[in-house]
């Protein structure tokens, strides 16, 4: 490469260009800068120290990083790499594209090193995520005598990403050094501050500033999101309007966002009313903001009465309508929503897909799930981690663990929700030995459990009766201590209830430090199912004096534990006062409970005249209650009645013609049982075959009916037959005693 002489008739024209360049550079005008280095390389004009800095920023801004190596290159030549403020645009150059170690060895070359270079080093560090070597570099140059400058703190700020001991040491720099005046510095600290849980410190600091301009209001206002405290931010929207602030977009967005985790519709409306008063209404994450809203308050007319009319349906806004809808329990909705992008012809991103999978997780729908893998497959999308643990999900969710298995080992970079996944997948498959299998092999990686596998692997042991194993991760929870959790503590609260071990459950209940309704509803329906519905009914006045308010949830929970102990009047009280007092629309469950309820004392008629008053679309399952019950309380005729409807409505559910035959066998009807077993055979319909399971140290193993293919089928058949014989020998001698001893002379 050619030196180019400086020269008097040339520093002129230097100084032209320079000036064109830097003009253009603070416009952001890159591309230009770089064609008039071009043409002052062309007309020979040589450059100096004032040219590159500008030359290295808009190789920065383009992602050229080639040709910033050639600009590296020219600066070498030319002599200028001992100039601070090109070695400070190269720490910076080298830093953007990642490379540290070039940018610090550039640094420890300088001979002299003033602030300017020292901020690049520190925004080297800063900007890579490195806030722990970006505050030793700060304070290693205030040891040299460097003051910093309101620019140094705010570039070594920009790396800080949460609230920490690090903050609170940049803080009281900033007081010390007093930039206490610079609006844009106080206003990064308290953005800083407001996104921890600590809102007071968050106030003080605001109430402290000499000045407050649109964005030191938003910092404030979004840490009242995070606690979801709507009220205050409307006082705050109010006296900022008072101090000649006006919100904007991003004011109404956090309004919005605190909206959304209170689900007041009410006020969502009133806010989404002021929003197009204020001409915000085009803004587009504004617009997703409101949908996603409308979504959380369950207000879908409103939601999609604002989709139809945004003028910008991008990807990221189909998107949220998609995820809003999956993640507020719309899954059929959200599939439609999906069709209807596709038909739009706008491109899925992952995410949409990811969105999409999960809708056909919550409904089962293998069919439209697979159709959506293999769009994905067509289409060559390649698939992220989190779209993957969807299709991990999707096909577990479906039953079909050996796809959701070979999708799992496809992924890459296994994340702690891939783990989660597929755990959880075997998991909800009853298949507990291969959940803890993954489990333990997770455990190998260098993925940790979380609160989501903990809960995965409870429910499966609640579901399966694996009370040892159950046991074991309560014990890992507390060897591990992953922290106080409300949903690992209600897990165990559950998984002690179904294993039948209501005691324990009970005083871990009593030990959790805080209770929500998901708490309360396990251990009642806990206390429920082992029939002490007293006791149930005692902890249902108990939440009620805690000032809580009861949900459906709740409600089912404590009618449930009515019906199995026989309080069919306090059972009734509490439908009651479900639908007056707490104005609840009772579900089909609810009603189910009652329908047992009376079924169980006996009340059968008046079960039958509630299920006819209740149930709007007829329900098989809550039909076979009702068969049950005429066949305890020998109720012929309605009995018929009901299982000429059950057949009318499940003509190919096999154990419906069992119940009915059944019905049939008590009162000795053996004609009508005859004909049920007979339309079965014409049916072609077959029961599926009965099974039991067991738990020997640590091992489930389960036996079905007729079948043969357990490995010790042989010895088990063996033993079985030994202990029949000493079982019918024993009753038999039994047997002999009582005629011995009892039988009149």
């Amino acid at each position: 490469m050619i030196k180019l002489p400086p020269s008097s008739l040339h520093s002129g024209c230097t100084k032209a260009f320079n000036a064109n360049i830097n003009r253009l550079s603070r416009g952001g005008a890159h591309r230009q800068v770089l064609l008039n280095y071009v043409s002052m390389l062309k007309d020979s004009v040589p450059p100096d120290t004032f040219t590159y800095p500008s030359l290295l920023k808009a190789c920065i801004s383009l992602n050229l990083f080639r040709l910033g190596l050639s600009v590296h290159q020219h600066v070498l030549v030319n002599g200028f790499d001992s100039d601070p403020y090109i070695a400070s645009s190269l720490i910076s150059f080298y830093s953007k594209f990642g490379f540290t170690e070039k940018a610090h060895n550039l640094f420890d070359k300088m001979p002299e090193k003033s602030i300017v270079p020292w901020t690049a080093i520190i925004g080297c560090y800063s900007r890579n995520g490195d806030a722990c070597n970006a505050l030793l570099l700060y304070n290693s140059m205030q040891r040299d005598g460097i003051k910093p400058s309101a620019v140094t703190v705010l570039t070594l700020l920009s790396g800080v990403t949460e609230i920490s001991y690090h903050v609170r040491c940049f803080h009281s720099s900033i007081v010390k050094y007093g930039f206490t005046s610079n609006v844009v510095l106080m206003n990064c600290v308290l953005s800083l501050y407001s996104k921890s849980e600590n809102v007071d410190c968050t106030r003080d600091l605001f109430e402290s500033m000499h000045e407050k301009d649109v964005v030191s209001w938003n910092s404030l206002i979004s840490g009242y999101v995070v606690k979801g405290n709507t009220n205050e931010i409307l006082r705050l929207m109010r006296r900022m309007r008072f101090e000649g602030v006006n919100p904007d977009s991003h004011t109404y967005g956090s309004l919005i966002s605190a909206v959304s985790k209170e689900g007041s519709f009410e006020i969502g409306r009133l806010v989404h009313g002021q929003i197009i008063s204020q001409g915000f209404e085009l803004d587009v994450q504004l617009e997703t903001s409101i949908i996603v809203m409308y979504l959380k308050c369950g207000n879908l007319e409103d939601a999609f009465s604002v989709f139809e009319r945004a003028n910008n349906r991008d990807a990221v806004l189909w998107t949220s309508v998609i995820s809003g809808l999956v993640q507020n329990e719309h899954p059929n909705k959200a599939l439609e929503v999906f069709r209807w992008m596709l038909d739009s012809r706008t491109a899925p991103s992952t995410n949409t897909l990811a969105s999409a999978l999960s809708a056909c997780s919550q409904l089962g729908l293998l069919k439209v799930g697979t159709s959506i893998h293999a769009y994905v497959l067509r289409q060559r999308i390649a698939m992220d981690s989190p779209a993957q643990n969807s299709l991990v999900t999707m096909y577990a969710k479906c039953g079909y663990l050996k796809q959701s298995l070979a999708i799992f080992h496809m992924i890459e970079k296994k994340d702690v929700v891939s783990w989660n996944a597929i755990v959880a997948g075997h998991a909800q498959n009853g298949d507990l030995s291969m959940a803890f299998h993954m489990f333990n092999k997770m455990r190998t990686t260098h993925q940790k459990p979380d609160s989501i596998t903990i809960v995965s692997l409870l429910q499966a042991c609640a579901s399966t009766g694996g009370f040892q194993q159950g046991k074991w991760v309560h014990s890992f929870v507390l060897r591990t201590y992953l922290g106080p959790c409300i949903m690992i503590d209600t897990a165990l609260v559950d998984m002690y209830c179904k294993c039948g071990d209501v005691t324990t459950a009970r005083k871990y209940f009593d030990r959790m430090v805080e209770h929500d309704l998901v708490s309360w509803s396990t251990i009642i329906a806990g206390h429920g199912s082992h029939g002490e519905g007293k006791i149930a009914l005692e902890l249902y006045s108990r939440l009620l004096r805690s000032g809580m308010t009861p949900n459906r949830v709740i409600f089912l929970a404590v009618l449930y534990a009515c019906s199995h102990s026989g309080l069919v009047e306090q059972g009734m009280s509490l439908f009651d006062s479900m639908i007056n007092d707490f104005k609840i629309e009772p579900e089909v469950e609810h009603c189910a409970c009652i329908v047992d309820l009376l079924c169980r004392s006996g009340r059968v008629k008046d079960a039958y005249g509630f299920y006819k008053t209740w149930f709007h679309e007829p329900m098989v399952d809550v039909l076979g209650i009702l068969l049950d019950s005429c066949r305890a309380k020998d109720l012929v005729d309605l009995r018929d009645a009901i299982a000429s409807e059950i057949s009318a409505l499940q003509p190919d559910d096999a154990g419906k013609y069992v119940q009915l035959a059944h019905s049939y066998a008590s009162n000795t009807q053996w004609e009508g049982v005859g004909k049920v077993w007979f339309q079965m055979k014409s049916l072609g319909l077959k029961k599926l075959p009965g099974w039991s399971s067991i738990d020997l140290q640590g091992n489930i193993t389960a036996f079905f009916m007729g079948h043969s293919s357990h490995p010790q089928h042989d010895d088990i058949m063996s033993l079985l037959n030994i202990l029949s014989r000493e079982s019918g020998d024993a009753v038999f001698m039994a047997d002999l005693e009582f005629c011995e001893t009892d039988t009149p002379c």
